[in-house]
């Protein structure tokens, strides 16, 4: 057995247990595949990182949750990113390549007048996919009735790296009467059954926000909720640019609140520009340290 050592850090808040929590291992080069695996699973949060070298990037990240690899997590990136330039890791670079299971990405750093590290990383391409399940079924497994889901947005699977069923509510006071049965999802979203479930409001807390959301977790990956969820951000972004929008001539910059309904109140910003057919999908925001933690694993 040995010790390994894991990194704390919230994203999307600048205040600690706020945001989202992701471990960050810095020596992700000297750990096996089931020991990453091992680590995830002993941390328990929904997502841990690790920094690995990369032959096409600048660096690779790879991400686990307690029960398998993700492709992309956007929360454990900014947080990876934060440790990295906060450690001093990365030197001057305020742009940089990183190889994920998504593809690679670029990611752009800035400080604040008041010295704050701002993250923006842009996201793969986003797709959606018809979801021909049945409401009722699908509200039943968040604790809702049909009548709480929209009557004319589309239920769509949606995805910028990583596959989330996004779900249009009526109304915010829904949020917090929701009790996710994350194990009747795979029965539920037949299409994608690995899928999370992302439902989410144009009624929100904070006037200054968009769009408010929750993020129940696919029940293979060992976990029940997201606290403040990047990639479903980003691809909610591409959603109100496709289904909600008025007026396409501009970009769309949006403000996502997640996780008031358990004691969380992260802040994603989501740009979505189009590129011919296609949208380009950025998401900024920061973290904070929180802890360090001495994980006990396998050699």
């Amino acid at each position: 057995m040995r010790s390994v050592e894991v990194f704390h850090y919230d994203a999307f808040s600048k205040e600690p247990h706020k945001g989202n929590p992701a471990g960050v291992v810095l020596d992700g080069d000297k750990l096996t595949e089931d020991q990453m695996q091992e680590i995830a699973f002993k941390v328990g949060f929904n997502e841990t990182a690790f920094p690995v070298m990369s032959e096409a990037a600048d660096l690779g990240i790879r991400f686990f949750t307690p029960g398998h690899e993700m492709n992309l997590c956007g929360h454990a990136t900014m947080a990876t990113v934060y440790a990295l330039k906060t450690k001093g890791l990365l030197g001057e670079k305020t742009e940089l390549t990183i190889e994920t299971r998504a593809g690679i990405l670029p990611v752009k750093l800035h400080s604040t007048a008041n010295k704050e590290i701002i993250i923006t990383m842009n996201q793969a391409a986003p797709i959606f996919e018809a979801f021909h399940g049945s409401k009722r079924d699908l509200a039943h497994s968040i604790g809702l009735e049909e009548a709480d889901i929209h009557d004319t947005l589309p239920i769509l699977y949606g995805s910028t790296g990583t596959w989330t069923l996004l779900v249009p509510i009526k109304h915010l006071e829904a949020f917090r009467r929701m009790k996710p049965q994350n194990e009747d999802f795979p029965s539920i979203l037949k299409e994608i059954p690995k899928s999370s479930v992302h439902p989410f409001s144009l009624e929100t807390y904070d006037e200054e926000a968009d769009m408010h959301a929750r993020h129940f977790s696919s029940p293979y990956s060992g976990t029940i909720e997201d606290a403040v969820t990047g990639t479903a951000s980003g691809v909610m972004g591409a959603y109100y640019a496709e289904y909600i929008r008025k007026d396409r001539k501009e970009a769309l910059k949006l403000v996502v609140e997640q996780g008031n309904e358990i004691g969380k109140n992260g802040r994603v910003g989501v740009q979505v520009s189009e590129n011919g057919e296609l949208y380009n999908i950025q998401i900024t925001g920061s973290a904070v340290f929180v802890n360090e933690l001495n994980i006990m694993i396998n050699d």
